[in-house]
This record gives structure tokens, sequence and C-alpha cells, in this order.
């Protein structure tokens, strides 16, 4: 430890002694316009910070820490941001198998035929496991990092759907339903937050609308999964009598396929690397420099990783400052980060409100009520499924470019047309109705896979600094999870009830979530992670700048470093 000591800063440790806490809180703190050290070496060879720390336990040759690995640079981002995704596709798998066993004779007359309210009942208890969990995980996130974090919620996502397959009664399927939701309330949480933290900022976009991808693919492979295995009820008196083998394998191997594809990525998990902001916050600089300088290998900038590593450290070392790790509570985060706490929750219960979840748990009796019956039903989720996981693709491209606002809007306008034109054909119920609402279906998810299903995603990991990323990223996915929750429980009564007013509500929200993203949000597009609280007018979040585009035409230069706690320079 080196304190430094000059007229714009004055860093006394309370235990210099402390060889364990580099990094902790300091008696006294004077900085002004703080000398730009910026990981510069001195002429002794010491690298220091903004803060005057030196950090001669970190050896900066990055050819120590690559040589030895192939698998490295862009190649590395790609892969683990890929394989990562996969992780969410089990929700995407365990969404969709659910919406087709639901039609299936074999599994009604397994349980007994259950009601509407049971139906509603079972699917939406996954959400409130979902929403207990992603509350919950901020504290894991914080203590266990974001690697061991995916594997936990792989191991309890794992229990559920064994519960689930090897259920006797509907009461143990619905169990296995909640410990469902805690391995997906787990996954959805950490996943984004981890793609977000270990991705250049010119592709944090187009790497995290990949595990929109993710999770569209595990929904598009359960639905054809369930559109074959449909078939396993003609075989002899399975339909007949539920208790034949046939009858069983028609709803169980299903759900038994998601198992499976658990254990898998389970294996996998061990082998991806640590988020480095997370290393660096708990001061396991060492091993953080070196995930970095996998990162960032083939980037042509040859001292990238270690600028980002400095860029980092010091974000994180100035957020200290105001924010001492011991007041990163609940309390902190609701008292100076309201409107960020607003994006971030209004994105997520925004996607679920706008009617996606009316469209992808209960596709198939969407097409059952405009007239097809269950195998046709089935077979149109299954093309609507394919090509609701095509939309996905086109944001990796344009999220980066257009940004999230634009991309957003014009979702919202579309999936709000498409579903006041679903009320009014079904209202009409002509010949033509399947065809059309069909279409409108089609048209629907594919605006939702394109613009608020994955920038529903992207958004919170984004506008919170790290100091209070894990809780925020928590709160946000579990107000996702309620909307969710509240979403699955009302959509079969509805439909039952009202039919085709049913799709006012969501069309009603559509208009509401365009009002807001024009008014409210911020556009993040091309701006570090560390960069974000310069997005907001002062660090408590109370009101956005506009844009980052306007933020520079007004010579703001967001790859400085302010210390006067997070402000906009004036």
């Amino acid at each position: 430890m080196v304190a430094l000591q000059n007229e714009n800063i004055d860093f006394i440790p309370k235990d210099s002694s402390n060889k364990d806490d580099d990094f902790a809180d300091w008696d006294t703190i004077d900085h002004s316009e703080s000398a730009h050290l910026q990981g510069a070496s001195s002429s002794t060879g010491v690298h220091m910070d903004n803060f005057g720390n030196a950090y001669d336990h970190v050896d900066f040759d990055s050819r120590k820490y690559t040589r030895q690995r192939k698998f490295k640079g862009q190649k590395l981002v790609y892969f683990t941001s890929a394989f990562v995704s996969l992780f969410v596709s089990l929700f995407g798998y365990e969404q969709g198998v659910c919406s087709g066993i639901l039609t299936f004779v074999t599994f009604l007359k397994y349980f007994h035929n259950p009601t509407a309210t049971e139906i509603g009942l079972v699917i939406s208890i996954l959400e409130i496991g979902a929403m207990v969990s992603s509350l919950l995980v901020s504290l894991i996130l914080e203590n266990i990092g974001r690697k061991r974090t995916i594997l936990l919620g792989t191991v309890v996502f794992i229990f559920g759907g064994t519960l689930q397959t090897f259920a006797s009664s509907l009461w143990l399927f619905g169990v296995g339903r909640i410990f469902s939701g805690f391995g997906v309330g787990v996954l959805s949480t950490v996943v984004p937050l981890y793609q977000c933290e270990i991705s250049p900022v010119e592709e944090r976009g187009k790497l995290v609308c990949g595990e929109f991808t993710g999770n569209i693919a595990g929904y598009c492979l359960s639905v054809w999964v369930d559109y074959f295995c449909y078939f396993i009820q003609d075989l002899g008196d399975a339909r007949t009598n539920p208790k034949l083998f046939a009858a069983n394998l028609s709803w169980r191997l299903p759900l038994f396929i998601q198992v499976i594809l658990a254990f898998i990525l389970l294996v996998g998990g061990f082998f991806v690397v640590e988020s480095p902001r997370w290393l660096l916050d708990v001061d396991d600089d060492e091993r953080g420099f070196h995930v970095l300088c996998l990162l960032y290998h083939d980037d042509p900038d040859a001292g990238k990783a270690e600028k980002e590593f400095f860029l980092i450290k010091n974000s994180i070392l100035n957020e200290r400052v105001k924010t001492p790790k011991r007041e990163r509570s609940w309390r902190h985060l609701f008292r100076n980060y309201r409107l960020r706490i607003f994006i971030a929750c209004s994105a997520l219960a925004f996607a679920q409100f706008n009617g996606i979840n009316i469209i992808s748990y209960y596709a198939p009796m969407v097409f059952a009520q405009a007239g097809f019956n269950n195998s046709k039903a089935l077979l149109m989720t299954g093309i609507n499924a394919f090509i609701y996981l095509l939309s996905t693709i086109p944001p990796w491209f344009l999220v980066d470019k257009w940004g999230r606002k634009p991309i957003l809007i014009s979702g919202g306008l579309s999936m709000g047309t498409c579903l006041l034109a679903i009320a009014f054909v079904m209202y009409l119920d002509v010949s033509s109705t399947p065809l059309l609402v069909a279409f409108l279906v089609i048209v629907y998810n594919a605006s939702f896979g394109f613009s608020w299903g994955p920038i529903g995603f992207l958004l919170p990991p984004e506008v919170y600094p790290l100091a209070v990323r894990s809780k925020g990223v928590s709160l946000s996915t579990a107000s996702n999870w309620l909307a969710n929750y509240v979403v699955g429980q009302l959509t079969p009564i509805l439909q039952e009830r009202i039919g085709w007013i049913m799709y006012l509500f969501p069309a009603t929200s559509c208009i509401m979530s365009v009002v807001t993203v024009i008014t409210v949000y911020p556009e993040t597009k091309g701006v570090e992670l560390e960069d974000i609280d310069k997005l907001f007018e002062d660090h408590k979040g109370s009101y956005p700048a506009t844009s980052y585009s306007q933020l520079a035409a007004q010579g703001t230069e967001l790859d400085e470093f302010d210390y006067e706690l997070g402000t906009i320079p004036r």
C-alpha cells in the first residue's frame, strides 16, 4: 500500500499493516480535480491508480496469463456469452413445455381434469419461486460471485425438473414448478448481469441480446418436442387409460428432456470465466486482470486489458468513497436510485404486461380459441416459435447501432397494433378468423422478440453502478416475475370469461410503454458501465440526461472519470 499525499489527494489508510484490506475505507479523503494517473507506470515501474494505490502485487505482463491458453480474445467472449445464454434457455423450455402438455388428454386425465383456476395456479406458481429467488440472489451474487451463482441456480432447476417429471399428483407437480422457479429466478438475474460485465462496450448490446435468443431457442425446442410427443397419445389405449406407459411417456418425456439439458450445462458451467468486475470488487486483483487479459487478448490496443483494469478499479474505489461496502443496503438503493429502479423494473414489467405470456404460456389455447384443433394448434405454436426465434437475431446487429430506445418504441407500437387487431378479428368471428389470428400472433411474437424481449433484460444491469448492481438487477428481475405471475394467473380465467376483450388490456400496456420510453428512458448505447452515472443528472439518479449523443455534443468527456460524486461536469 502506498499513501500518496499532495495538494490534491490525501489518503491515509485506517490500518496500513492490513495487507488483506488494501482498499478499505479511508479516514481522510480530500479530492478535487484529482491527478489522473490512470494506471501509468512511474519511473520505478510501480503501477498506480487515481487513488494512489500501488499494484506491485499484480504482474501486468499479459503474456503470462494468455500464452498457455488457446481459447482467448474475441472467441472466448463470444463462446462464453453464447454458452451462458443457454442457461436461460432452461426457462424458455420450461415455459413452452407446460403450455403444450396442458393440451394433452393424457396429462389432464392423469391429474383428474384440473379446472382453469388450478391450471392457472400450477402454471404461474413457477413465477412465485422465481420472484423469491431473484430477490434473495443478490446476497449470493455479492459473496460467491457470478459463475458459482449460475451453477447453483442450475442445480436447483434440475431438482425442480426431476420432481415435475416423476410427479404422482398435481400438488407434487406444483412443488416441482416452484423449485424450477427458484432456479429460473437465479439464472434470469445473474446471466444478463454476467454478460454485461464480461462484454466490451461496443458489443454489450449484441451479446446480452443473444441471451434472449437462448431463451427463445429453449422455448422453440420445447414446442416441437411437445408436438411430436403429442402423437404418443395415439399408441394403444393411451388416451383412455392415463396410467399406461405410453400415456405417461407422452408428457413425462418432454419434462425429462429439460433435466438432461440442465445437467449438460451444469458440467460445462465449471469451465466459464468469472466476471472480472466482481473479482476486482472483492479485491482479487490478479485474477481479475487475468480474466481481462483473456477477454481482450486480440484487441488492437495492446494495453487494453491494463486500461480496463484501472478504469474498473478506479470506478470501484470511487464508488466506495461514496458508498462503503457496509452501506450497500436495500435502503441505500431505494433512497438514491429511485429513477433507475423505475427504469429497470418497468422495462421488465412492461415486457410481461404487454402480453407476451398470454401467447407464450397459452399459445395452443389461443390458437384453439381461434378455431384450430389440438394437433393443429400445437403445429401453429411450433411455426410461431420458430419465427419468434428468428426475430431475436436482428437486434444483435442493430442494438449497438440504433440504440435501445428506437427498438423499444417500434416494437411497442407493432405489438399494440397486433393485439388490437387480434381482439377485433376474434370479435368478428368469421371463417377467416383462425388464419388471421395465426398471422397476427406470429407478427406480434416477432415484434416482441425484436424489441422488449431482449432489451428488457439488457437495460437493468446497464443502468446501475457496480456497488448496487446485484440488488438492483435482483429487484428488477423480481418485478418481471411478479408481473409474469399475475399474467399467468389471470390469463386462463379471462380467456374463459371475456374472450376477445382480454387482448385490449395488453394493447393498452403497449401504448403506455411507448410513452414511458420516449419520456423517461435514457439511451445507454455506447456507454461504459463505469460511465453510466454520467447519463443521469446526479448520482442519485433523480432524472436522466436525454442521450449519450447529446452529452457528447455538449462536450462531456465520458472517458474521463469525474470525482464529484458522479455528476455530469458543467
